[in-house]
Protein backbone atom coordinates (compact mmCIF):
# COMPACT_ATOMS: atom_id res chain seq x y z
CA UNK A 1 0.00 0.00 0.00
CA UNK A 2 2.84 2.14 0.65
CA UNK A 3 4.60 1.77 -2.39
CA UNK A 4 1.60 2.27 -4.58
CA UNK A 5 0.93 5.39 -2.81
CA UNK A 6 4.04 6.78 -3.55
CA UNK A 7 4.09 5.47 -7.19
CA UNK A 8 0.89 7.72 -7.59
CA UNK A 9 2.69 11.21 -6.65
CA UNK A 10 4.51 12.18 -9.85
CA UNK A 11 0.96 12.42 -11.53
CA UNK A 12 -0.91 13.81 -8.96
CA UNK A 13 1.71 16.47 -9.04
CA UNK A 14 2.22 16.81 -12.85
CA UNK A 15 -1.36 17.42 -12.67
CA UNK A 16 -1.26 21.00 -11.25
CA UNK A 17 -3.06 23.52 -9.20
CA UNK A 18 -6.26 25.63 -10.78
CA UNK A 19 -6.04 29.33 -9.67
CA UNK A 20 -9.23 31.42 -10.20
CA UNK A 21 -9.24 35.32 -10.19
CA UNK A 22 -11.71 37.98 -9.90
CA UNK A 23 -11.83 41.21 -9.81
CA UNK A 24 -14.90 41.80 -8.01
CA UNK A 25 -15.25 38.96 -4.97
CA UNK A 26 -12.06 37.85 -4.84
CA UNK A 27 -9.23 38.74 -2.22
CA UNK A 28 -5.20 38.32 -2.37
CA UNK A 29 -5.62 36.30 1.35
CA UNK A 30 -8.34 33.31 -0.16
CA UNK A 31 -6.01 30.21 -1.22
CA UNK A 32 -7.77 30.78 -4.92
CA UNK A 33 -7.98 27.48 -5.20
CA UNK A 34 -11.92 27.24 -6.21
CA UNK A 35 -14.28 29.76 -7.50
CA UNK A 36 -15.79 30.21 -4.09
CA UNK A 37 -12.69 31.63 -2.92
CA UNK A 38 -10.33 33.54 -5.68
CA UNK A 39 -7.87 35.72 -5.73
CA UNK A 40 -8.50 39.33 -6.76
CA UNK A 41 -5.58 41.12 -8.10
CA UNK A 42 -2.66 40.82 -11.01
CA UNK A 43 -0.22 41.19 -8.45
CA UNK A 44 -1.09 38.30 -6.55
CA UNK A 45 -0.78 36.06 -9.91
CA UNK A 46 2.59 37.87 -10.72
CA UNK A 47 3.90 37.02 -7.53
CA UNK A 48 3.25 33.21 -7.92
CA UNK A 49 6.04 30.95 -8.96
CA UNK A 50 3.77 28.57 -11.41
CA UNK A 51 4.59 25.15 -11.48
CA UNK A 52 3.88 22.04 -14.62
CA UNK A 53 0.07 21.88 -15.00
CA UNK A 54 -0.79 24.80 -13.14
CA UNK A 55 -3.95 27.02 -14.53
CA UNK A 56 -4.86 30.60 -13.73
CA UNK A 57 -7.90 31.14 -14.80
CA UNK A 58 -9.82 35.05 -14.83
CA UNK A 59 -13.57 35.24 -14.89
CA UNK A 60 -15.10 35.92 -17.59
CA UNK A 61 -16.17 39.39 -17.18
CA UNK A 62 -13.91 40.48 -15.24
CA UNK A 63 -11.30 43.54 -15.85
CA UNK A 64 -7.99 45.11 -14.26
CA UNK A 65 -5.61 47.52 -14.57
CA UNK A 66 -2.25 47.09 -15.01
CA UNK A 67 0.09 44.28 -16.05
CA UNK A 68 -0.27 40.59 -16.50
CA UNK A 69 3.32 39.12 -16.09
CA UNK A 70 3.38 35.10 -14.73
CA UNK A 71 6.42 33.65 -13.44
CA UNK A 72 7.29 30.15 -14.10
CA UNK A 73 7.09 27.26 -16.25
CA UNK A 74 5.19 24.32 -17.21
CA UNK A 75 6.99 21.11 -18.18
CA UNK A 76 6.64 18.79 -21.68
CA UNK A 77 2.93 17.18 -21.79
CA UNK A 78 1.98 19.60 -18.19
CA UNK A 79 2.24 23.19 -19.46
CA UNK A 80 0.86 26.06 -17.47
CA UNK A 81 -1.95 27.69 -18.78
CA UNK A 82 -3.71 30.79 -18.50
CA UNK A 83 -7.12 31.16 -19.30
CA UNK A 84 -10.52 32.21 -18.28
CA UNK A 85 -13.55 30.66 -16.42
CA UNK A 86 -17.30 30.91 -16.85
CA UNK A 87 -19.43 32.27 -19.29
CA UNK A 88 -19.60 35.86 -20.87
CA UNK A 89 -16.86 38.82 -22.49
CA UNK A 90 -13.23 38.02 -21.81
CA UNK A 91 -11.27 39.27 -19.21
CA UNK A 92 -9.82 42.67 -19.65
CA UNK A 93 -6.00 43.33 -19.06
CA UNK A 94 -5.66 46.64 -19.58
CA UNK A 95 -1.83 48.29 -19.17
CA UNK A 96 -3.37 52.19 -19.45
CA UNK A 97 -0.44 52.55 -20.78
CA UNK A 98 1.46 52.61 -17.36
CA UNK A 99 4.07 49.44 -18.70
CA UNK A 100 5.27 48.66 -22.09
CA UNK A 101 3.90 45.36 -22.39
CA UNK A 102 0.48 45.07 -21.38
CA UNK A 103 1.26 40.98 -21.18
CA UNK A 104 4.26 39.67 -20.48
CA UNK A 105 5.89 36.42 -20.81
CA UNK A 106 9.51 36.31 -20.11
CA UNK A 107 11.93 33.61 -20.27
CA UNK A 108 8.91 30.78 -19.99
CA UNK A 109 8.91 28.15 -21.70
CA UNK A 110 5.67 25.03 -21.98
CA UNK A 111 3.07 27.90 -21.49
CA UNK A 112 -0.26 28.44 -23.14
CA UNK A 113 -2.18 32.47 -23.05
CA UNK A 114 -5.42 31.92 -24.16
CA UNK A 115 -8.82 33.88 -24.16
CA UNK A 116 -8.01 37.22 -22.95
CA UNK A 117 -8.68 40.49 -23.77
CA UNK A 118 -5.83 42.97 -23.76
CA UNK A 119 -5.16 46.36 -24.46
CA UNK A 120 -3.02 49.32 -23.77
CA UNK A 121 -3.36 52.72 -24.35
CA UNK A 122 -1.55 55.57 -22.79
CA UNK A 123 -2.07 59.45 -22.96
CA UNK A 124 0.40 59.94 -25.77
CA UNK A 125 2.14 57.08 -28.28
CA UNK A 126 5.48 55.28 -26.77
CA UNK A 127 6.68 52.33 -27.29
CA UNK A 128 3.79 49.46 -26.12
CA UNK A 129 3.04 46.08 -26.40
CA UNK A 130 -0.11 44.33 -26.09
CA UNK A 131 1.54 40.60 -25.41
CA UNK A 132 5.05 40.40 -25.29
CA UNK A 133 6.91 36.88 -25.42
CA UNK A 134 10.71 37.81 -24.71
CA UNK A 135 14.03 35.69 -24.45
CA UNK A 136 17.06 36.72 -22.91
CA UNK A 137 19.43 34.56 -22.85
CA UNK A 138 17.51 32.24 -21.96
CA UNK A 139 18.43 28.84 -24.79
CA UNK A 140 15.48 26.91 -26.22
CA UNK A 141 11.91 28.13 -24.99
CA UNK A 142 9.47 25.27 -26.23
CA UNK A 143 5.73 25.13 -26.39
CA UNK A 144 4.42 29.11 -26.21
CA UNK A 145 0.74 29.18 -27.22
CA UNK A 146 -0.92 31.98 -27.90
CA UNK A 147 -4.46 31.61 -29.01
CA UNK A 148 -8.08 33.16 -29.11
CA UNK A 149 -6.83 36.67 -27.50
CA UNK A 150 -8.60 39.78 -28.07
CA UNK A 151 -5.62 42.51 -28.45
CA UNK A 152 -6.79 45.88 -29.71
CA UNK A 153 -5.93 49.78 -28.94
CA UNK A 154 -2.34 49.92 -28.05
CA UNK A 155 -0.95 53.21 -28.97
CA UNK A 156 2.94 51.90 -29.58
CA UNK A 157 5.61 53.94 -31.53
CA UNK A 158 5.83 54.32 -35.12
CA UNK A 159 8.90 55.94 -35.12
CA UNK A 160 11.39 54.61 -37.86
CA UNK A 161 14.01 51.93 -37.96
CA UNK A 162 13.71 48.18 -37.72
CA UNK A 163 14.00 48.88 -33.61
CA UNK A 164 10.60 50.81 -34.08
CA UNK A 165 8.97 47.72 -35.08
CA UNK A 166 9.08 45.58 -32.24
CA UNK A 167 5.75 47.11 -30.52
CA UNK A 168 2.19 47.43 -31.31
CA UNK A 169 0.12 43.75 -30.90
CA UNK A 170 1.77 40.50 -30.56
CA UNK A 171 5.45 40.53 -30.52
CA UNK A 172 7.60 37.58 -29.84
CA UNK A 173 11.45 38.33 -29.29
CA UNK A 174 14.48 36.66 -29.03
CA UNK A 175 17.51 37.84 -27.30
CA UNK A 176 21.02 35.83 -27.22
CA UNK A 177 24.44 37.96 -26.89
CA UNK A 178 25.35 35.68 -24.41
CA UNK A 179 23.42 32.46 -24.56
CA UNK A 180 21.40 31.71 -28.14
CA UNK A 181 17.54 31.85 -27.52
CA UNK A 182 14.95 30.92 -29.99
CA UNK A 183 10.90 29.34 -29.53
CA UNK A 184 10.91 26.00 -30.62
CA UNK A 185 7.12 25.39 -30.76
CA UNK A 186 5.47 29.30 -30.51
CA UNK A 187 1.52 28.81 -32.15
CA UNK A 188 -0.09 32.18 -32.57
CA UNK A 189 -3.45 31.41 -33.60
CA UNK A 190 -6.87 32.46 -34.01
CA UNK A 191 -6.38 36.28 -32.23
CA UNK A 192 -7.64 39.73 -33.43
CA UNK A 193 -5.51 42.48 -33.15
CA UNK A 194 -7.04 45.71 -33.98
CA UNK A 195 -6.00 49.00 -33.79
CA UNK A 196 -2.09 48.97 -32.63
CA UNK A 197 0.98 50.49 -33.75
CA UNK A 198 3.26 49.88 -34.85
CA UNK A 199 3.28 45.77 -35.77
CA UNK A 200 0.36 43.42 -35.20
CA UNK A 201 2.14 40.24 -35.30
CA UNK A 202 5.44 40.46 -35.50
CA UNK A 203 9.35 39.41 -34.32
CA UNK A 204 12.80 40.73 -33.61
CA UNK A 205 15.78 39.00 -32.85
CA UNK A 206 19.54 39.20 -32.13
CA UNK A 207 20.13 35.83 -34.37
CA UNK A 208 19.16 37.74 -37.77
CA UNK A 209 22.30 37.97 -38.98
CA UNK A 210 24.10 34.96 -40.21
CA UNK A 211 26.98 34.98 -38.32
CA UNK A 212 24.67 34.92 -35.06
CA UNK A 213 22.02 32.35 -37.08
CA UNK A 214 20.38 30.92 -34.52
CA UNK A 215 16.69 30.91 -35.53
CA UNK A 216 13.19 29.64 -34.43
CA UNK A 217 11.95 26.65 -34.86
CA UNK A 218 7.87 25.15 -35.58
CA UNK A 219 6.57 28.22 -35.32
CA UNK A 220 3.05 28.89 -36.51
CA UNK A 221 1.21 31.97 -37.46
CA UNK A 222 -2.57 30.72 -38.37
CA UNK A 223 -5.97 32.00 -38.36
CA UNK A 224 -5.51 35.30 -37.10
CA UNK A 225 -7.17 38.34 -37.99
CA UNK A 226 -5.11 41.56 -37.73
CA UNK A 227 -6.73 45.49 -38.85
CA UNK A 228 -6.25 49.36 -38.48
CA UNK A 229 -2.04 48.76 -38.18
CA UNK A 230 -0.01 51.74 -37.90
CA UNK A 231 2.83 49.72 -39.80
CA UNK A 232 3.17 45.63 -40.84
CA UNK A 233 0.70 43.30 -40.22
CA UNK A 234 2.43 40.15 -39.71
CA UNK A 235 6.19 39.98 -39.59
CA UNK A 236 8.50 36.47 -39.25
CA UNK A 237 12.01 36.88 -38.40
CA UNK A 238 14.93 34.49 -37.71
CA UNK A 239 13.05 31.30 -38.22
CA UNK A 240 13.09 28.43 -40.06
CA UNK A 241 10.37 26.89 -41.57
CA UNK A 242 7.73 28.47 -40.32
CA UNK A 243 4.17 28.63 -41.60
CA UNK A 244 1.99 31.75 -41.99
CA UNK A 245 -1.30 30.17 -43.19
CA UNK A 246 -5.01 31.87 -43.37
CA UNK A 247 -4.52 35.39 -41.68
CA UNK A 248 -6.08 37.83 -42.80
CA UNK A 249 -4.37 41.54 -42.59
CA UNK A 250 -6.55 44.39 -43.80
CA UNK A 251 -5.52 48.68 -43.52
CA UNK A 252 -1.84 48.02 -42.69
CA UNK A 253 0.54 50.84 -43.01
CA UNK A 254 -1.93 53.34 -41.95
CA UNK A 255 -0.25 55.58 -39.31
CA UNK A 256 3.79 54.90 -39.62
CA UNK A 257 4.14 56.65 -42.73
CA UNK A 258 7.31 54.71 -43.71
CA UNK A 259 8.21 51.51 -45.34
CA UNK A 260 5.43 48.68 -44.61
CA UNK A 261 3.79 45.93 -45.55
CA UNK A 262 0.95 43.33 -44.94
CA UNK A 263 2.14 40.29 -44.80
CA UNK A 264 6.34 39.39 -44.95
CA UNK A 265 9.26 37.40 -43.68
CA UNK A 266 12.25 39.64 -42.69
CA UNK A 267 15.69 37.71 -42.11
CA UNK A 268 14.00 33.49 -42.65
CA UNK A 269 14.50 30.22 -44.29
CA UNK A 270 12.21 27.72 -45.56
CA UNK A 271 9.21 29.84 -45.11
CA UNK A 272 5.55 28.79 -46.12
CA UNK A 273 2.91 31.89 -46.17
CA UNK A 274 -0.58 29.71 -47.54
CA UNK A 275 -4.01 31.02 -47.42
CA UNK A 276 -3.61 34.42 -45.69
CA UNK A 277 -5.40 37.60 -47.28
CA UNK A 278 -3.83 40.89 -47.26
CA UNK A 279 -6.15 44.12 -48.43
CA UNK A 280 -6.37 47.48 -48.14
CA UNK A 281 -2.69 48.20 -47.56
CA UNK A 282 -2.20 52.20 -47.38
CA UNK A 283 0.49 54.05 -49.04
CA UNK A 284 3.40 53.56 -51.87
CA UNK A 285 6.20 53.12 -49.21
CA UNK A 286 5.96 49.56 -49.88
CA UNK A 287 2.37 49.22 -49.10
CA UNK A 288 2.08 45.98 -50.99
CA UNK A 289 -0.09 43.24 -49.25
CA UNK A 290 2.52 40.56 -49.39
CA UNK A 291 6.23 40.75 -49.48
CA UNK A 292 9.72 38.72 -49.70
CA UNK A 293 12.57 40.01 -47.80
CA UNK A 294 16.01 40.35 -46.93
CA UNK A 295 18.64 37.50 -46.02
CA UNK A 296 15.64 34.98 -47.34
CA UNK A 297 15.91 31.62 -48.70
CA UNK A 298 13.25 29.55 -50.07
CA UNK A 299 10.29 31.59 -49.21
CA UNK A 300 6.74 29.68 -50.77
CA UNK A 301 3.68 32.07 -51.09
CA UNK A 302 0.62 29.95 -52.55
CA UNK A 303 -3.18 30.22 -52.16
CA UNK A 304 -2.35 33.71 -51.13
CA UNK A 305 -5.66 36.43 -51.74
CA UNK A 306 -3.92 40.39 -52.50
CA UNK A 307 -6.50 43.37 -53.41
CA UNK A 308 -6.81 46.65 -53.04
CA UNK A 309 -3.69 46.90 -51.48
CA UNK A 310 -1.83 51.06 -52.65
CA UNK A 311 1.39 49.26 -53.13
CA UNK A 312 0.72 46.17 -54.95
CA UNK A 313 0.65 42.80 -54.81
CA UNK A 314 4.23 41.42 -54.44
CA UNK A 315 7.79 42.85 -53.02
CA UNK A 316 10.42 40.56 -53.60
CA UNK A 317 13.74 42.37 -52.94
CA UNK A 318 17.21 42.44 -51.05
CA UNK A 319 19.83 44.63 -51.14
CA UNK A 320 22.57 43.95 -54.01
CA UNK A 321 25.54 45.55 -52.13
CA UNK A 322 25.62 43.56 -48.95
CA UNK A 323 27.99 42.29 -45.97
CA UNK A 324 27.52 38.44 -46.32
CA UNK A 325 28.45 37.48 -42.87
CA UNK A 326 24.85 39.22 -42.04
CA UNK A 327 22.86 38.87 -45.27
CA UNK A 328 23.14 36.45 -48.06
CA UNK A 329 20.61 37.55 -49.94
CA UNK A 330 17.31 36.28 -51.02
CA UNK A 331 17.48 33.38 -52.65
CA UNK A 332 14.79 31.02 -54.13
CA UNK A 333 11.64 32.70 -53.94
CA UNK A 334 8.50 30.87 -54.95
CA UNK A 335 5.26 32.57 -55.93
CA UNK A 336 2.32 30.20 -57.18
CA UNK A 337 -1.07 29.87 -56.97
CA UNK A 338 -2.43 33.21 -55.99
CA UNK A 339 -4.60 35.76 -56.37
CA UNK A 340 -4.36 39.53 -56.75
CA UNK A 341 -7.60 41.86 -57.81
CA UNK A 342 -7.58 45.33 -58.40
CA UNK A 343 -4.37 46.21 -56.41
CA UNK A 344 -2.58 49.44 -57.22
CA UNK A 345 0.87 51.14 -58.13
CA UNK A 346 2.82 47.46 -59.14
CA UNK A 347 1.89 44.02 -59.01
CA UNK A 348 5.33 42.65 -59.14
CA UNK A 349 8.54 44.57 -58.08
CA UNK A 350 12.08 43.05 -58.21
CA UNK A 351 14.98 44.82 -56.74
CA UNK A 352 17.88 42.33 -55.94
CA UNK A 353 16.81 39.09 -55.56
CA UNK A 354 18.04 35.83 -57.22
CA UNK A 355 16.05 33.05 -58.18
CA UNK A 356 12.64 34.06 -57.93
CA UNK A 357 9.92 31.92 -59.82
CA UNK A 358 6.76 33.23 -60.41
CA UNK A 359 4.04 30.69 -61.82
CA UNK A 360 0.16 29.91 -61.98
CA UNK A 361 -0.92 33.18 -61.21
CA UNK A 362 -4.50 35.59 -61.86
CA UNK A 363 -3.98 38.79 -61.68
CA UNK A 364 -6.86 40.92 -62.21
CA UNK A 365 -6.42 44.38 -62.85
CA UNK A 366 -9.96 46.12 -62.72
CA UNK A 367 -11.26 48.88 -65.30
CA UNK A 368 -10.05 52.33 -64.82
CA UNK A 369 -6.46 50.78 -62.77
CA UNK A 370 -2.96 51.65 -64.33
CA UNK A 371 -0.47 49.46 -62.33
CA UNK A 372 3.46 48.50 -63.43
CA UNK A 373 2.76 44.83 -63.75
CA UNK A 374 6.49 44.21 -63.23
CA UNK A 375 8.94 46.73 -62.09
CA UNK A 376 12.44 45.67 -61.59
CA UNK A 377 14.07 48.13 -59.17
CA UNK A 378 17.60 49.01 -57.61
CA UNK A 379 18.44 48.32 -53.87
CA UNK A 380 22.06 48.74 -54.03
CA UNK A 381 21.82 46.08 -57.28
CA UNK A 382 19.52 44.54 -59.49
CA UNK A 383 17.61 41.09 -59.74
CA UNK A 384 19.07 38.89 -61.53
CA UNK A 385 17.29 35.59 -62.46
CA UNK A 386 13.70 35.53 -62.58
CA UNK A 387 11.04 33.12 -64.39
CA UNK A 388 7.25 34.45 -64.91
CA UNK A 389 5.63 31.45 -66.01
CA UNK A 390 1.87 30.34 -66.75
CA UNK A 391 0.20 33.62 -64.95
CA UNK A 392 -2.96 35.15 -66.26
CA UNK A 393 -2.62 38.80 -66.76
CA UNK A 394 -6.32 39.68 -66.88
CA UNK A 395 -6.23 43.61 -67.28
CA UNK A 396 -9.26 45.38 -68.03
CA UNK A 397 -7.46 48.77 -66.94
CA UNK A 398 -3.66 49.43 -68.30
CA UNK A 399 -0.41 47.22 -67.03
CA UNK A 400 2.96 48.28 -67.75
CA UNK A 401 6.33 46.63 -67.68
CA UNK A 402 9.67 47.68 -67.53
CA UNK A 403 12.67 49.15 -65.17
CA UNK A 404 13.47 51.89 -62.74
CA UNK A 405 14.03 55.11 -64.23
CA UNK A 406 13.57 57.60 -61.57
CA UNK A 407 12.45 57.06 -57.90
CA UNK A 408 9.97 59.32 -56.43
CA UNK A 409 9.19 60.36 -52.67
CA UNK A 410 6.47 58.59 -52.19
CA UNK A 411 7.99 55.45 -53.15
CA UNK A 412 6.48 55.09 -57.04
CA UNK A 413 8.44 54.66 -60.01
CA UNK A 414 9.19 56.34 -63.03
CA UNK A 415 9.63 53.53 -65.62
CA UNK A 416 11.56 53.00 -68.83
CA UNK A 417 10.66 50.00 -71.20
CA UNK A 418 12.67 46.82 -70.71
CA UNK A 419 14.61 45.48 -67.61
CA UNK A 420 17.45 47.67 -67.57
CA UNK A 421 20.50 46.30 -65.77
CA UNK A 422 18.50 43.31 -64.25
CA UNK A 423 19.20 40.35 -65.67
CA UNK A 424 17.87 36.57 -66.83
CA UNK A 425 13.87 38.23 -66.65
CA UNK A 426 12.62 35.33 -68.26
CA UNK A 427 8.19 35.41 -69.27
CA UNK A 428 7.01 32.09 -70.75
CA UNK A 429 3.52 30.69 -71.74
CA UNK A 430 1.81 33.47 -69.63
CA UNK A 431 -1.90 34.40 -70.81
CA UNK A 432 -2.40 38.26 -71.61
CA UNK A 433 -5.65 40.47 -71.91
CA UNK A 434 -6.12 43.98 -72.45
CA UNK A 435 -3.86 46.73 -72.57
CA UNK A 436 -0.35 45.53 -71.64
CA UNK A 437 2.46 48.24 -72.22
CA UNK A 438 5.75 47.18 -73.37
CA UNK A 439 5.40 43.32 -72.16
CA UNK A 440 8.08 41.68 -72.60
CA UNK A 441 8.89 38.32 -75.24
CA UNK A 442 7.11 35.74 -74.36
CA UNK A 443 7.69 32.04 -75.66
CA UNK A 444 4.45 31.48 -76.88
CA UNK A 445 2.29 34.40 -75.69
CA UNK A 446 -0.91 32.13 -75.16
CA UNK A 447 -4.33 33.67 -76.07
CA UNK A 448 -6.27 34.36 -72.97
CA UNK A 449 -8.75 31.66 -72.25
CA UNK A 450 -12.29 32.91 -70.66
CA UNK A 451 -11.45 33.19 -66.73
CA UNK A 452 -13.77 31.26 -64.39
CA UNK A 453 -16.94 33.29 -62.55
CA UNK A 454 -15.89 33.54 -58.90
CA UNK A 455 -17.05 34.51 -55.86
CA UNK A 456 -15.92 37.46 -54.42
CA UNK A 457 -18.51 38.06 -51.77
CA UNK A 458 -16.31 37.12 -48.87
CA UNK A 459 -17.65 36.58 -45.15
CA UNK A 460 -17.64 39.66 -43.33
CA UNK A 461 -16.50 40.27 -40.02
CA UNK A 462 -16.18 43.79 -37.19
CA UNK A 463 -13.13 43.97 -34.99
CA UNK A 464 -15.78 45.77 -32.69
CA UNK A 465 -17.68 41.76 -32.54
CA UNK A 466 -14.94 39.40 -30.97
CA UNK A 467 -17.79 37.39 -29.73
CA UNK A 468 -17.96 36.32 -33.22
CA UNK A 469 -15.01 35.46 -34.74
CA UNK A 470 -15.11 32.03 -34.19
CA UNK A 471 -17.56 31.06 -36.80
CA UNK A 472 -16.31 34.09 -39.50
CA UNK A 473 -12.81 32.56 -39.01
CA UNK A 474 -14.15 29.22 -40.11
CA UNK A 475 -16.64 30.36 -43.05
CA UNK A 476 -13.66 32.55 -44.35
CA UNK A 477 -11.73 29.57 -44.37
CA UNK A 478 -14.12 27.69 -46.50
CA UNK A 479 -14.62 30.68 -48.60
CA UNK A 480 -11.32 31.23 -49.61
CA UNK A 481 -10.36 27.21 -50.18
CA UNK A 482 -13.36 27.40 -52.94
CA UNK A 483 -12.10 30.59 -54.58
CA UNK A 484 -8.66 28.89 -55.46
CA UNK A 485 -10.44 25.70 -55.82
CA UNK A 486 -12.61 27.61 -58.68
CA UNK A 487 -9.89 29.76 -60.05
CA UNK A 488 -7.17 26.87 -60.57
CA UNK A 489 -9.44 24.03 -61.08
CA UNK A 490 -8.35 21.87 -59.11
CA UNK A 491 -8.27 21.05 -54.66
CA UNK A 492 -6.04 23.18 -52.30
CA UNK A 493 -3.34 21.11 -51.41
CA UNK A 494 -1.31 23.18 -48.04
CA UNK A 495 2.09 22.11 -47.66
CA UNK A 496 5.33 22.11 -49.64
Amino acid sequence: MWLRSLLLIPALTAWGANYYVDSATGSDSAPGTSTAAPWKTLQKVNATALRPGDRVLFKSGSAWTGQLAPRGSGSAGSPVVIDRYGQGALPRIDAGGRFDDAVRLYNAQFMELRNLEVTNRGAVPGVRRGVHLFLDNFGTAQHIVVAGLYVHDVNGSNGTGDNSKDNGGIIFTTNGDKTPSRFDGLAIERNIVWKVDRSAIAAQSYHWPRHRWFPSLHVVIRDNYVDDIGGDGIVPWATESAIIEHNIARNCNRRARSYNAGIWPWSTDDSLFQLNEAAFTRTTLDGEGFDSDFNSHNTLFQYNYSHDNEGGFMLICTPGKRDEKENVGNIGTEVRYNISRNDRARIFQLSGATQTSVHDNAIYVGPGIDVQMLIVTDWEGWADGAVFRNNLFDVQGTARYGHQVKRNADGTYEAGPGWGPAKNIVFADNQYSGRNIDAPPDSKNMPKSRPPQLDWNEPVFDPAHAEAYGSFIDSHRVWMTRLFERQFGKPVRLGR
